[in-house]
């Protein structure tokens, strides 16, 4: 296998003579090799990966034994390549790096003039926000996974069991059923703790009348899914129907509205005005969706102050949400794929409020 870096060093050329990329998503996206520790240069028409003994084997198998250099004496080697090559201007990910590793890079690449704008964060994002068929074959196989264990944990959940249970099963599940992680922390918020969006699982005993809202997610091949389903233990109350079904009508709406050409905040708004139409605006305070794929949060974002266009080949999350302090909370995601004429939902779960 050979690197994904043509595009980048195309766009390189019209700011910089070469880019450090440290940042573990973005060395895995060019790459396509997992590692905890590493270093991707691009200069000219070339890339290298540096890495240290503990990968630098698995990196030659994967990547190719040329193109790997063991990451010992790092800085000699890089000052030696850009010296050979007459690299000047090196770009940098302002957006990851630290001051700490930053000022690390000056210290031992006392030649190199580094460029610290955003020029480089915006040519990786360019690049990344566009999925091809490959990426989205890894998104559609997480999310059978995260399905999967969606149909599963109908059947799991019992009265008496805790917050942190009903998450865990859910972790259990995706692991041993193909992910190879899981995309973020699972949330699973029952009773008046579903009103908290981001709510963390804890010693919570689920009780009939109960909404429960699981948000979670796998990743196959470095690369994520994201879905959220509000589910009722025993018989939800009218105010809890009513509100489930302005936020799926909302959740619709927004789904329908996505093509190729709508503005991210357009497609929030149409979403959002049925919320607020219902009386709930102030309790959907989130956007209504992001990107998805080597990061479980990355471009475009779709929310009120959105500056993004969508276009066709971008994979997003709809996911908006009715949260009632004291009481409860709904929130319903999908994620779909932006076409040319509209968008494919690759999220095929049932949305109607399911009673269990």
């Amino acid at each position: 296998m050979m690197f994904s870096t043509d595009r980048l060093c195309e766009k390189l050329r019209a700011f910089a003579d070469a880019a450090l990329i440290f940042s573990e998503e973005n060395r895995r996206y060019f790459t396509e090799f997992p590692a905890s520790d590493g270093v991707l240069l691009a200069y000219g028409d070339n890339a290298l990966f540096f890495t240290d003994s503990r990968y630098t084997e698995a990196a030659a198998n994967c990547i190719g034994e040329e193109l790997v250099i063991d990451s010992t004496n790092l800085y000699e080697k890089l000052n030696k390549i850009f010296k050979d090559n007459g690299v000047k201007k090196v770009a940098v990910e302002n957006n990851k790096l630290t001051l700490a590793e930053f000022e690390l890079l000056k210290e031992k690449l006392p030649d190199a003039e580094f460029d610290t704008s955003d020029s480089l964060a915006k040519a990786i994002e360019d690049i990344r926000i566009v999925k091809n068929d490959s990426e989205i074959e890894k998104i559609k196989a997480a999310q059978k996974i995260a399905e999967d264990a969606f149909s599963h944990i109908l059947t799991f959940i019992k009265p008496g069991m805790t917050e942190k249970e009903i998450s865990l099963e859910l972790d259990f599940y995706m692991l041993s059923h193909g992910a190879e992680a899981v995309s973020f922390e699972t949330i699973a918020v029952a009773g008046k703790n579903s009103s908290m969006p981001h709510g963390v699982p804890g010693e919570y005993k689920v009780q009939n009348g109960d909404f429960i809202t699981m948000d979670f997610g796998a990743t196959v091949d470095g690369y994520h899914s994201d879905m959220t389903r509000t589910v009722c233990l025993g018989t939800p109350s009218e105010k809890q129907k009513e509100v489930y079904e302005t936020v799926l009508k909302a959740q619709l709406k927004g789904l329908e509205v996505l093509k190729d050409g709508i503005s991210g905040k357009e497609a929030d708004t149409a979403a959002r005005d049925i919320i607020e139409q219902a009386g709930y605006g102030k309790n959907f305070g989130h956007g209504l969706g992001h990107g998805v794929g080597v990061e479980i949060h990355e471009a475009p974002n779709l929310s009120p102050r959105s500056s993004h266009t969508l276009k066709e080949g971008h994979v997003v999350t709809v996911e908006p949400g009715i949260y009632l302090p004291g009481e409860f909370g709904v929130r319903i995601e999908d994620m779909a794929l932006i076409t040319k004429d509209g968008s494919i939902n690759l999220t095929s779960c049932p949305k109607e409020l399911i009673i269990i």
